[in-house]
């Protein structure tokens, strides 16, 4: 793993310091003028955590359009590694809390991941975390099942990159199946709970994969299932 530079951290905590306060200002301009009695306090204490959160997912956003990384390997001290390390950082501070928690409904988890950046197709739902969301696409109806990971980033000792995860429409991943960077799963394929599937791999269509590294089980529609080989019926003499 990369150490972290000062002057990484220095970049990330002037933008968070600025967030802090303009949801502050934010908060006071549009609640704090209103009597709330004896929950004014309390009120106030929610409608300034709200707001800066708001202004988080605004200066993340308007961070990643102006200093986004591109998917591959990321050089030793390069533009990227700091770009990097400062999203890291964002991720880390104001939105892990949120992703780790489970205490946000699955449905508004679905709006947090979009302004993430993750690309979500119409009825999909995700109740396991997805990281890195810039790099995940997914299609229409699909699952992704609870305390499912989805890993698009590859952090090997001192190697770092980013591939992404593209998987299509009513797909299901099961609950705690891990999926790596740089896999691509098809329309209508199954992940089974608790598989891990490898760096790299392509999950056609219709196929079902599972166990650890994950493996086919069986094959797409239209073509031949695989399964165990049954033995032939005795012959007549």
């Amino acid at each position: 793993m990369r150490k972290i530079t000062f002057q990484q951290i220095a970049i990330f905590f002037s933008m968070a310091f600025s967030i802090v306060v303009f949801g502050i200002l934010v908060a006071q301009l549009l609640l704090g003028w209103i009597s709330w009695g004896s929950y004014h306090g309390v009120v106030m204490v929610f409608g300034c955590i709200f707001s800066i959160y708001v202004c988080a997912f605004l200066g993340f956003r308007i961070f990643w359009k102006l200093r986004a990384f591109p998917v591959g390997e990321i050089t030793h001290n390069s533009r990227e590694e700091t770009s990097y390390h400062v999203y890291l950082l964002f991720l880390l501070i104001f939105f892990y809390p949120i992703l780790r928690s489970g205490f946000v409904p699955v449905p508004v988890m679905r709006l947090v991941y979009q302004v993430l950046g993750a690309r979500l197709g119409e009825n999909t739902y995700s109740s396991g975390i997805i990281l890195d969301p810039p790099f995940i696409r997914v299609g229409d109806n699909t699952l992704i099942g609870q305390y499912a990971l989805l890993v698009p980033h590859v952090i090997e000792n001192e190697r770092l990159a980013h591939y992404p995860i593209n998987i299509g429409s009513n797909v299901t991943i099961g609950a705690h199946a891990v999926v790596l960077s740089d896999v691509t799963i098809e329309d209508g394929a199954l992940v089974a709970t608790g598989a891990v599937v490898p760096k790299g791999t392509h999950i056609r269509a219709g196929e079902i994969w599972g166990g650890v590294p994950a493996k086919k089980i069986k094959s797409g529609y239209g073509e031949k299932q695989i399964s165990e080989p049954q033995e032939e019926p005795a012959k007549e003499a």
